[in-house]
């Protein structure tokens, strides 16, 4: 019987703690600032925001061109972020948002050695991105206040990427064949 009490005594004074901590114990919620599960989403679904892709040979008397300007969402990342505030105390938004986007510039460079790629061209896109916003900062404590301005910001993304460099039409079709078909 002592052995079974001595057990029993053990199981309740492991259990105890975590039952009587505060309301629920282990289970109690902790509370999490709501601006939290947006930066980790931020830095987690974004990360090729600013990798360099390495796309296939460039063919023999072709120019490429930068086709793919950066996009809505890729802007408003690149601006500086709102004003976190104090819910009724202190709050920005940004509403009315208009996008025009310029190409500054185009070119590439000529094949020299990259480390982990190889011998390679970088392409340079440089892209100018004016946007423009009503800023409102409002507060409804310790007295009510609406504030609207037309605000302007000019966002510069550069969107380089970098393509092979192979010798001879076998090799360049070899690469462009595999390149290819490992996107798919």
């Amino acid at each position: 019987m002592k052995p079974l009490s001595r057990w029993m005594l053990l199981a309740v004074a492991i259990a105890l703690p975590g039952t009587s901590a505060g309301c629920l114990g282990i289970y109690t919620p902790l509370p999490i600032p709501a601006w939290v599960p947006d930066r980790i989403e931020e830095r987690l679904c974004n990360r090729s925001d600013f990798q360099t892709p390495i796309l296939p040979p460039i063919p023999p008397g072709h120019q490429p061109l930068c086709e793919d300007p950066p996009d809505r969402a890729q802007i408003l990342r690149a601006m500086p972020r709102v004003a976190r505030g104090v819910p009724y105390i202190y709050e920005e938004h940004r509403d009315d948002i208009e996008f025009t986007i310029e190409k500054l510039v185009d070119h590439v460079d000529p094949p020299r050695f990259y480390p982990l790629v190889g011998p390679a061209q970088l392409h340079h896109c440089h892209w100018k991105c004016t946007v423009y916003y009503t800023e409102t900062i409002e507060s409804c404590h310790p007295f009510p206040f609406r504030c609207k301005r037309r605000r302007v910001e000019v966002v510069y993304i550069d969107k380089d990427h970098l393509h092979l460099c192979i010798s001879g039409p076998d090799a360049q079709a070899s690469v462009t064949r595999d390149l290819v078909g490992a996107h798919r």
